[in-house]
């Protein structure tokens, strides 16, 4: 395996809020708040990158990093399969998902398309995908899906907390290279 060795300003603009590390199970309560704050990602997201120019879009968040173009669409192509996760788990027993390329994926076509229909996409996803956590009950949250790529067995409270750092992850990726180019 090939190692990089990345400085701590590049490490600092790759993980604006640190890296995702789960330090105990995330209770119920903390999952059915998570639910809220991942339903109002989308206006958030939206918020922050509407009436970008395509200029500011094409923009890389880092050196070498993805456009913002890019990690909108990333947003909403990694919650498409996290909500096909919540299901899977809902009506399989410990199922084994499928991960995905993600640099592929962000390097296809639609990925150049306007952030448009992903903000579109995101909204109404998040729309029904935390409608379908609100209506579970709490044993519900227990429920389980296995991740080969990150060898990890996740309960859908545990998934809403990743989640929760995913969506913010790269909202700040974003914010805050909006904020050194003074697009505020």
């Amino acid at each position: 395996m090939k190692t990089t060795y990345e400085s701590p300003e590049i490490d600092a603009l790759r993980y604006p809020i640190g890296r995702y590390t789960p330090t105990q199970a995330v209770s119920l309560d903390e999952a059915r708040q998570h639910v809220d704050t991942l339903a109002a990602l989308p206006a958030k997201l939206t918020a922050l990158v509407q009436g970008w120019s395509d200029e500011q879009l094409d923009t890389p968040y880092r050196p070498n990093g993805w456009t913002v173009r890019q990690l909108v669409h990333h947003v909403a192509d990694s919650h498409i399969n996290v909500y096909t996760r919540t299901k899977l788990a809902l009506t399989e027993t410990n199922p084994t998902i499928r991960p995905y390329d993600e640099t592929a994926w962000a390097e296809l076509a639609d990925s150049q398309l306007p952030v448009g229909p992903s903000l579109d996409l995101l909204a109404q996803l998040h729309l029904r995908w935390t409608t379908l956590l609100r209506s579970l009950p709490d044993a519900a949250f227990s429920r389980t899906f296995y991740h080969p790529g990150m060898q990890q067995t996740f309960t859908l409270a545990d998934m809403t907390g990743l989640y929760v750092w995913h969506g913010e992850h790269h909202y700040q990726h974003a914010a805050r290279l909006a904020e050194r180019n003074g697009w505020h």
